[in-house]
């Protein structure tokens, strides 16, 4: 059987989610990966039943609790970002803080340096124009296969091939119906020039 690699990454979160059920009906807290397995799988199950984006915000934050999670998930765990394949496309939905506040200064904490970081210095870049010919607004995230995009997008899917959009992770480009917009693209990290 051949899989795609979003539908090898769904089989991967649905592995985890069913350890992280079995943990919990052990009685045992989850671990951050378990915890997030969980969110995402019950996300991706809303998504797949038709649910709105609201109703995969609410699945996600629904399915496990802050008393479900070891002391330090929070802290590790402080966003979930996943894509959802809805009725109207593939949106990217984000839970902040899915299992509570994290501490100021516990396990995780972020702290920024100084001055700007170059993404991705020296990685093969190409310009395409891009058309959304459907009647619904249509959204691409930053790490999604650009050329695997919805079919509504039209552009030049072979050029595209190997690449993703050049944003910072989680952040999404949006055509509303009939725009065109230039976006960079950027090649991945195994791929064309990396």
């Amino acid at each position: 059987m051949r899989l795609t690699p979003t539908e090898d990454d769904r089989l991967r979160v649905f592995a985890a989610a069913e350890l992280a059920r079995r943990a919990r009906s052990l009685g045992r807290k989850l671990n951050a990966p378990e915890a997030t397995a969980l969110v995402c799988d019950d996300m991706h199950l809303a998504a797949r039943g038709g649910a709105s984006y609201q109703d995969v915000i609410d699945a996600g934050l629904d399915a496990v609790s802050p008393d479900d999670v070891l002391e330090g998930v929070p802290d590790v765990a402080r966003e979930i970002r996943l894509e959802v394949l809805l009725d109207e496309g593939t949106r990217l939905v984000v839970l902040r803080e899915p299992f509570g506040p994290p501490s100021e200064d516990g396990p995780g904490a972020i702290r920024f340096g100084r001055g700007d970081v170059p993404l991705l210095p020296g990685r093969r870049r190409i310009t395409l124009t891009v058309t959304n010919t459907s009647a619904r607004p249509v959204r691409v995230s930053s790490h999604f296969p650009f050329a695997e995009t919805n079919a509504k997008l039209t552009f030049d899917r072979e050029a595209a091939g190997g690449f993703r959009l050049d944003l910072p992770a989680g952040d999404s480009t949006r055509w509303d119906p009939g725009e065109t917009l230039v976006v960079d693209l950027v090649a991945y990290g195994d791929a064309l020039g990396a």
